[in-house]
C-alpha cells in the first residue's frame, strides 16, 4: 500500500483534495470516485507516478504508456473495445438511460452496472462493460468514449468532458439524449419522404427494361416482316434498336455505368471535387434551399447543444463545423469561428463570413443581446427542422406523380411502337 494525493471536483463543481492509501494510482481513483467526488489527478505522495498507470488529469485526459504495442484498456485483464457495430437508437436509450440514473444519485460506476444488466445488445453491453473498467482504472468518462470514435463523435465526448468539469454531467447526458432524439427523428423523416418515390423510380425502370429485353425480341421477327411489306415508323424503329443495343452491350453499359460510378467517386474524394460538388447542392434550383436549411439546422442544433452543454464557442464552432457534412458551410463556420477569436458576436462575424440564412443571424443575434444563445439556437433549428419537414412533404407529393406519368408515357411509348407498325400493315392491306 502507498499514499497518493488527489485533486477531485465534488457534485457542486468545487476543488477538493486529500490524500488516501491505495495499491495502486486506480485502486486509488476508485477510492476517491466512491467518496462522491469525481478525481481530476491522482499521484504519489513523492510525486512519482509508476510506469504503465493511469494518471487522471483535467487537461490531457488518461495518460498510459504503451508497454507491449497493443491497445490494451486496462492493465491486468481489461476489456478492449470490440468491432461490433452499436446502433444509433442503442446509443439513444443509453445517454438517456445513464442521465435518469446519475440525475437519481447513482455513481457513474454503478449507473453503468446497471445498464449492463438491463441491456439485451452484445454489441452494447461489451461497450459499457469497457468504459466501466477505464472509470474503475481512473480514467474520466469523456476519455473512456473516446475510444469509440463511430459510436461517440467528438461533440458526444466533448460535452461529457464540459459535464464533468462542471458538475452537471446528469444534465449534459439529457441535452445530448434529446440532441440524438432530434437527429434521429430527421432522419426517419428523409428516409421516409423518399422511399415512396424510389421505390416507384425502381419499379418504373424494372418495367421498361423488361419489356425492353424480354417483350420486344420476341417481336423481333413480326417487325421485320412488317418492315419488308411496308416500312416501320421511326418510334419502332428506335425501340428495336434500343433493345438490340441492351441485349448485345449491356456488358459495355455495367462496364461504363461502374467505371462512370468510381470516377464521380474519386473526384468527390478529392477537395475540390468534395467542394464543387456542395456548393452545387447548396445552390441547386429546388433542392438547392432545402439543402441550405438542412445544413443549417444541423448547425445550429450542434452549436445550441454544445453551447448549453458548456463547451466553450470556439470549441463548439470547430465541432460544429465539423458536423454540418458539407465543406463549403464548413468554410463559412470556420471563418466565422476566426471573427469571434478576434473578438466580434457570433452574429456579426456570420453575417461577414457570408452563406449563413438571414433566420440564423438574426435569431443568433437575438440571443446574444438577452443572453440565451444557446436557446435561442436550438429554437431556430426546430423552426428550420419544422420548414424542412414541409418541404420535403410537398417535394414528395410531387415526385409521385410525375413518376407515375414518366413511367406511363415510356410503356405509352412501348405500346404505340408495336402497334403502329400493326396499323399500317392493315392500311397497306385494305
Amino acid at each position: 500500500m502507498a499514499d497518493y494525493s488527489y485533486t477531485a471536483l465534488d457534485r457542486a463543481g468545487k476543488q477538493v483534495t486529500g490524500t488516501l492509501s491505495g495499491r495502486d494510482e486506480g485502486e486509488a481513483a476508485g477510492k476517491v470516485r466512491s467518496l462522491g467526488y469525481f478525481p481530476v489527478e491522482v499521484k504519489g505522495t513523492d510525486g512519482t507516478r509508476a510506469s504503465g498507470r493511469a494518471v487522471v488529469s483535467i487537461s490531457g485526459g488518461l495518460t498510459r504508456p504503451n508497454i507491449d504495442g497493443g491497445s490494451r484498456v486496462g492493465s491486468e485483464g481489461t476489456a478492449q473495445p470490440t468491432g461490433k457495430k452499436v446502433k444509433r437508437v442503442e446509443i439513444l436509450l443509453f445517454t438517456r438511460e445513464l442521465s435518469d440514473l446519475i440525475d437519481a444519485g447513482l455513481p457513474i460506476d454503478r449507473a453503468l452496472s446497471v445498464l449492463v444488466e438491463q441491456t439485451d445488445s452484445a454489441a452494447l453491453k461489451g461497450m459499457v462493460e469497457t468504459l466501466q473498467h477505464d472509470i474503475r482504472a481512473g480514467n474520466p468518462l469523456s476519455e473512456a468514449l473516446r475510444k469509440y470514435p463511430r459510436e461517440f463523435p467528438v461533440l458526444y465526448a466533448n460535452m461529457i468532458h464540459a459535464g464533468e468539469v462542471s458538475g452537471q454531467l446528469a444534465e449534459v447526458l439529457m441535452r445530448l439524449a434529446d440532441f440524438l432524439e432530434k437527429e434521429a427523428v430527421r432522419r426517419s423523416q428523409i428516409v421516409a419522404a423518399l422511399t415512396y418515390p424510389m421505390v416507384l423510380l425502381i419499379v418504373a425502370i424494372s418495367a421498361v427494361t423488361g419489356l425492353l429485353v424480354f417483350v420486344i425480341p420476341r417481336l423481333a421477327g413480326v417487325f421485320n416482316d412488317l418492315a419488308k411489306a411496308g416500312g416501320l415508323p421511326i418510334t419502332t424503329q428506335m425501340l428495336l434498336g434500343t433493345s438490340d443495343a441492351i441485349q448485345r452491350y449491356w456488358w459495355a453499359m455495367g462496364l461504363g455505368i461502374g467505371a462512370l460510378y468510381l470516377l464521380i467517386r474519386s473526384w468527390l474524394a478529392t477537395t475540390q471535387g468534395r467542394r464543387t460538388f456542395d456548393l452545387y447542392r447548396m445552390k441547386a434550383p429546388i433542392f438547392g434551399p432545402l439543402t441550405q436549411k438542412i445544413v443549417s439546422a444541423r448547425f445550429v442544433r450542434t452549436l445550441g447543444t454544445l453551447l448549453g452543454g458548456g463547451v466553450p464557442i470556439l470549441d463548439s464552432l470547430e465541432i460544429s463545423a465539423g458536423a454540418v457534412g458539407n465543406s463549403v458551410a464548413t468554410e463559412g463556420i470556420l471563418n466565422a469561428k476566426d471573427g469571434v477569436r478576434q473578438g466580434e458576436t457570433l452574429s456579426h462575424s456570420m453575417q461577414k463570413a457570408g452563406g449563413f440564412l438571414p433566420l440564423v443571424v438574426h435569431m443568433s443575434a437575438v440571443g446574444e443581446e438577452t443572453g440565451r444563445l444557446a436557446g435561442m439556437l436550438v429554437r431556430t433549428a426546430d423552426t428550420l427542422d419544422f420548414e424542412v419537414d414541409n418541404a420535403m412533404r410537398r417535394m414528395t407529393s410531387m415526385v409521385e406523380p410525375l413518376v407515375v406519368l414518366l413511367m406511363g408515357g415510356f410503356v405509352g411509348f412501348i405500346v404505340l411502337s408495336i402497334l403502329l407498325p400493326i396499323f399500317n400493315a392493315n392500311s397497306v392491306v385494305k
